[in-house]
């Protein structure tokens, strides 16, 4: 899982001086960062390990902006990296330094709110949290809810495709946005999908979700909002083993039922959860189950009820129910607060992200613990065990000789892991450059050329974030070749959008 990168275009960095006075003539004032000690804060995203300065760094306020900047960078065939909050856990929002750092955080007004048609209409660089904050007075909110969600925003939500403790029942960002603008390479606006339940044609919007900025810069974005069930409430309860817990999240969902959120921690998590937020998580168990019911009063009363049934049949040491809507967001305040927790127990962590079957996780977790054996380092487990989607964090001192060698080793193995067993090697966080190197161990290069003829249609120079996603670099030319595989015809010339 070594990360390299694109070695820079020498003649590029040769005109830096010359690229910066033209990026300040579209964006003028303080919309430019170009020294060294200013550019410091965009070096590196929430995958801390890796750092690059960038070209430039420019800051936008308008979608003319925008377009003006993408049609200057793409005559001058300047790479761009589109950057949200920087909470990118994959190394997505990675500069190059050879290109442009494309920072949206001036693109935080809320520009809509439809309750008639559920809808909100909000630039990408409103946090995630604030959404739900705009609407509450009327009893709506935005469902996906990232452990981030204070800082996260939109855009960089619809990029990485995020999800959240809530997306088991409610889906991931992609299933609850509707509509988008967004700006092509070419400095050409597109507007896809709107306030209408679906677009007609093709899929546009499913394909912008989860696109790691590689295709267009998103300058606004229609979600939808919902209104908040009558009735939520949540079961803390912990078990004797990660087996065990396991086991009672498949009974769960086997039993028919779709709880709002069902979260998991094993023993180290827990432990430093509690330490920092104080949610009165037991100490004495090796993994927690949080299992929220929303609904009808007496729906939820029911499932809570079959709910407690199945765990305390799965061996549950302990069982608690929230009595008030303060412990309910409690026991969530502890789960959210996870990430923060562990960093509290470790100099440096790897946060992992692969999706598995619910039946596999068993094998998985007793895998990860002889893994945990091999590498010598630490794991805290943090996992949305509903659906699947695994969060293992791998302690480790990036001050220690080779311990981050051994880190990303470790996390190699989860994610080859994750897919052995019939997984995939990302959930939320997104390939970036965390996993581009492992995309050969899910998909043949059948499957990633056409994954990236896509990316061509949309950006035929490969200027958009490029070294994130795929394995090799710009092949837009090459694969405007290449023949259709099992076929003799030639593949035809790519469209532009």
């Amino acid at each position: 899982m070594s990360v390299r990168m694109p070695e820079p275009d020498q003649a590029l960095l040769a005109r830096r001086d010359e690229i910066v006075r033209a990026l300040r003539a579209i964006v003028p004032g303080e919309g430019v960062i170009a020294t060294e000690r200013g550019m410091r804060p965009y070096e590196t995203d929430g995958l801390t390990a890796y750092r690059q300065l960038p070209l430039a760094v420019v800051l936008p306020e308008t979608t003319a902006q925008v377009a003006a900047i993408l049609r200057y960078c793409y005559a001058e065939t300047i790479p761009v990296v589109p950057r949200g909050a920087g909470t990118s856990l994959s190394g997505g929002a990675l500069p190059l330094a050879d290109g442009v750092l494309l920072g949206m955080a001036k693109f935080n007004r809320i520009r809509d709110i439809d309750f008639a048609n559920r809808v909100a209409v909000v630039e990408p660089g409103v946090t995630n949290l604030a959404v739900s904050k705009a609407v509450e007075h009327a009893g709506f909110y935005y469902a996906p809810d990232p452990s981030s969600q204070i800082a996260c925003t939109i855009g960089g939500n619809v990029a990485e495709n995020s999800g959240g403790v809530h997306c088991l029942k409610y889906g991931m960002t992609s299933n609850n946005v509707l509509g988008c603008e967004m700006v092509l390479m070419t400095g050409e606006v597109v507007r896809l999908g709107g306030k209408h339940l679906d677009a007609g044609g093709y899929d546009l919007i499913g394909v912008v979700g989860g696109s790691e900025g590689l295709l267009g810069v998103v300058t606004e974005v229609t979600v939808r909002i919902l209104k908040k069930p009558e009735t939520a409430r949540a079961v803390l309860v912990g078990f004797p083993s990660s087996e065990d817990a396991g086991a009672c999240v498949a009974r769960i969902i086997g039993a028919g039922i779709i709880p709002a959120g069902m979260e998991m921690m094993d023993r180290p998590a827990i432990h430093a959860t509690e330490a920092f937020v104080h949610a009165d998580y037991p100490l004495d168990v090796e993994a927690l189950l949080i299992v929220e019911l929303d609904g009808p009063q007496a729906e939820v009363d029911h499932l809570i009820a079959t709910v407690s049934e199945i765990a305390r049949g799965c061996g549950a040491m302990n069982l608690r129910v929230s009595t008030s809507e303060a412990e309910r967001l409690l026991f969530w305040a502890g789960r959210k607060a996870a990430f923060p927790a562990v960093g509290r127990i470790s100099p440096d962590y790897l946060c992992m992200d692969g999706t598995i079957p619910r039946a596999k996780l068993p094998l998985v977790l007793a895998r990860m613990k002889d893994m945990s054996a091999k590498y010598g380092l630490r794991v805290a487990n943090v996992f949305h065990a509903g659906d699947g989607n695994l969060h293992p964090l791998i302690l480790y001192d990036a001050n220690e000789p080779g311990e981050l060698a051994r880190a990303e080793a470790f996390g190699a193995d989860i994610l080859k892991l994750c897919v052995e067993v019939g997984g995939v090697l990302t959930g939320e966080h997104g390939v970036g450059i965390e996993k581009r190197d492992l995309m050969p161990v899910m998909f043949s290069e059948v499957d990633l050329a056409h994954q990236q003829r896509l990316k061509c249609a949309f950006d035929d120079k490969g200027l958009l974030n490029p070294g994130k996603v795929f394995p090799v670099l710009n092949r837009c030319a090459e694969l405007g070749r290449m023949h259709v595989s099992g076929g003799n015809l030639p593949f035809p010339d790519i469209p532009r959008f």
